[in-house]
Parts: C-alpha cells; structure tokens; sequence
C-alpha cells in the first residue's frame, strides 16, 4: 500500500556531460523491505543511491522519504534517512564514541538523547569494546561497523548501504552479512553489491541494473522460483522444433544438440509429465529429463551479457 512506503523514487535521470547514467529509474521501498541492487560495473548502480542519499541532485525525477520531497524539503526527508557511501566516512583521528557523537548531532538528536544514541547504535553494530578506540587502529571490518553505526543513530526509516561488503575478509563479510540482517528488522534497507550471494542472503527483492536501466525488479522468492519451466530433454528419435513446440504448454524451444532440446513451458504449467508420457507414446525413445534452473547468477548474466560490449558511464 502507498502508505507503507517508506521512500518512492520516480523517473530519475542523471546525465554526465551529454551521457545518461540512470535512464528513468522508479523505486518503491516498503516499510521493513531489504532491496538488493544489483548490476555490473558502469550500471549506475552508485549515481542512482547518490541520488536517493541527497548528496547528488538528479537531471530530473522526484524522490520523497517518509512522505517529504527531497528537492523541496531536504532537511526534513534526511531525518528519515541513513547512508553508507561506498567509502565509509570516518575520521581515523577520533575515538568511536568521538566520531558517533558528532555524527548524532550532525543528524540533529537531541543533546539528552545522544548518549543513549549511540549506546544503542554501538550494540547494535558490535561495538561496545571499541567505543575509547581511534577508529584509524581499528580493523576495515570494524570501521564498516562504525560506518553502519553512523547511518542508524537517529534511528532513520531507510538505511541505504553502499557495497557494505566490499573489501572485507570471509570472517568480516559474514559478520556484516548478520548485521545488515539484524538491522533489517527495524529499518527498510537497499544494499548494493555485485556479490551475487550477499544479496540472495539478506534481501526480499532484487533489482538488476544495466546501462542505468532496471532491466529485473522482482521479490526473490519468485526470482528463484521457475526451475519447474525450464525443462532440458533429451530424446535418441526425437522429433523437429515445430513438432514440439506445437505440444500443450509449451512456450518455447531452443536446440541442445545431440538430440537434446531446452523446453520453456507456459507460466503456470507443469509439463514434465506430458512431455515423459508424450515421448514414450511416441516412440522418442527419451534419456533424459531434467529440470534447468535457472538461478539469479544465470539471469543476472542473461540481462546484462551486453554490458561487455559498452563503455560504463557511471559506476
């Protein structure tokens, strides 16, 4: 419902010197919703959440936070908002507790709310340890802490991270994999990546983009939900495509070789049956049958397999 949306984004465009970064980009997040942005290099995967961060003013487009237009009242829609750039900005001179109380009051808590503040954002990010700490002699995987702490001390309604993965160990990645999902139960988040597997481990929707266009924006569970469509055969004495492809439910038909033929059957139709019981009434003599899945690695290269061929405009 649109009163459950925590930030709507409309035709947003960016152009860098005559070149078009985001071409008509709509996004829709809903309260307690974890968007996963995807896309190869050059996608505009960066210009599009500069963008919904307000630290970048879009050629055209409207984005309200919580109900507030960010071109007409900035201030207002940033209160409701926390941002991870891809580089977290931390000052490697201050002390954590330094740093996240500039921060809060840069984010306008109230002087009598700030200690409980960043209490409650240090424990929510692992931090109670390192609160006397320099964040200069703290881990990469601890400073990403510090940046995540920073982007939820005022408590915002979205929370947008920026490759909050990048560069970090197994053992860090992890640990900031659980934190994004733990934050997730009390903020709707985007987090960008190009790491496949972090998106599927924390997010509710994915959205693919390509040569700044959304090419996939779908909720994951139906993403990865259609290996029952995609059926691989493989029949000795077989027949030709058009026979085939005239068989109830089928949708398309692309040769394997060999005998072999990748079925694509209508939404909503289990075919696997028709097609064993077809094969044998007919004398195919089938060897095979099998499921194709088609996951989100699989799609991702199918929608954006042109990227290799195009100059990246904007990362």
């Amino acid at each position: 419902m649109e009163s459950d949306l925590k930030l709507s984004a409309q035709g947003l465009i960016r152009d860098y010197a005559g070149r078009r970064a985001v071409n008509d980009i709509d996004i829709r997040l809903a309260a307690g919703e974890v968007l996963g942005l995807l896309g190869p290099n050059g996608a505009g995967k960066t210009t599009t959440l500069r963008m919904l961060a307000g630290t970048l003013a879009p050629s055209a487009g409207r984005i309200l936070l919580a109900g507030h237009d960010m071109a007409r009242a900035p201030q207002q829609a940033k209160r409701h908002l926390g941002y991870l750039p891809e580089r977290p900005p931390v000052y490697d001179e201050l002390t954590v507790d330094e740093y996240l109380a500039f921060c809060a009051r840069l984010h306008g808590v109230e002087r009598a709310k700030r200690a409980d503040a960043i209490t409650r954002a240090k424990a929510d990010c692992g931090l109670e340890a390192v609160g006397r700490r320099l964040i200069g002699h703290l881990s990469k995987g601890y400073q990403q802490r510090v940046g995540i702490a920073q982007a939820i001390v005022h408590r915002p309604d979205v929370l947008i991270l920026d490759e909050p993965t990048a560069g970090l160990d197994p053992n860090q990645l992890r640990g900031i994999r659980e934190l994004v999902g733990r934050l997730a139960e009390a903020h709707s988040v985007i987090v960008s990546s190009h790491i496949l597997s972090e998106i599927q481990a924390v997010a509710h929707r994915v959205m693919i983009l390509h040569r700044g266009r959304v090419v996939l924006d779908e909720a994951l569970a139906d993403a990865e939900a259609r290996d029952d469509r995609v059926i691989d055969i493989g029949l000795r004495a077989g027949p030709d495509r058009s026979t085939l492809a005239a068989l109830p439910g089928v949708e398309t038909v692309e040769p394997l070789g060999d005998g072999r033929w990748r079925i694509t059957a209508a939404p909503g139709r289990d075919i696997r049956g028709s097609l064993a019981e077809t094969a044998v009434h007919n004398g195919w003599h089938l060897v095979e049958l099998t499921t194709h899945a088609p996951d989100l690695e699989t799609r991702f290269a199918e929608l954006t397999r042109s990227a290799e061929h195009t100059t990246a405009v904007a990362s």
